[in-house]
Formats: C-alpha cells, structure tokens, sequence
C-alpha cells in the first residue's frame, strides 16, 4: 500500500469526545481516492459508486498527523476499485480501513464510460513517452 497525503489533526477536525471526526476522516478518504483516480484515468469526471464496511481501529487527536494510504485492487471497463487504510505517521497504528472502494468514470453525457486501462500508471513514466 503506498500512503500518499499526510493530514494534520486540527482543532476544527474533531468531535465532541476530542478525537478525529469519523466525517472528516472519510471525506479526506474520498478526496484521495478521487484524486488518483483522476490521474490514473487521465479523467476529471469520476465519482464515487461504492464504499464498503469501514473499520475503525484506534482514534487519532488534535496533533497527530495521520497518512491516507490506498491500494488499487482491480481496473473495471468503467471503474477502478481500491482499498485503504489510515494511519497515525509517527507510530504506524491504524485508524480506519476500508476494503473495496469503487470509482466510476464518466464520459461528458455523466454516465459511465469505459476507460480503456488495465495497469496502474505513473506520471514521471508518462512524461517520459512524450
């Protein structure tokens, strides 16, 4: 699993019992997952379809820095589907995983289009094609 962003725990990302919001943390998630589904589809139109159980481990507090990693576990003709897991930084415990998350790309009409993509790709290899 590659861990990509790093997030600070702030004031404004907690609950009442002092901890990391469960909402915040899941809609970092879906920022990421969005994100690189974007840039492995080369398509700024996805979305997110499905989201499985979420198991939350351990908490994280105003301080920590937690790191969103994901995994992509199968290319669909339309979709992408990946997994997740969240983590504190500095002592590697998890927070919060999540097993299958799938993202749908979509043609300019809004529905789903296939993408043609069967392996992950990384930008430095596609800078270097050109």
């Amino acid at each position: 699993m590659r861990f990509h962003t790093r997030k600070w725990v702030k004031p404004e990302d907690l609950n009442p019992n002092q901890t990391l919001f469960g909402g915040k943390l899941l809609a970092w998630i879906d920022e990421e997952v969005a994100l690189y589904t974007v840039i492995q589809l080369e398509n700024s139109k996805v979305v997110t379809k499905y989201m499985s159980e979420i198991n939350f481990m351990s908490s994280a507090k105003q301080g920590d820095i937690v790191e969103i990693g994901i995994e992509v576990i199968k290319f669909g003709k339309s979709s992408l589907t990946l997994k997740s897991e969240v983590r504190n930084k500095m002592t590697r415990e998890t927070i919060l995983t999540v097993d299958k998350i799938i993202m749908v790309n979509l043609g300019p009409d809004g529905k789903p289009k296939a993408h043609g993509k069967t392996e992950i790709e990384f930008v430095k290899d596609r800078l270097e094609e050109e």
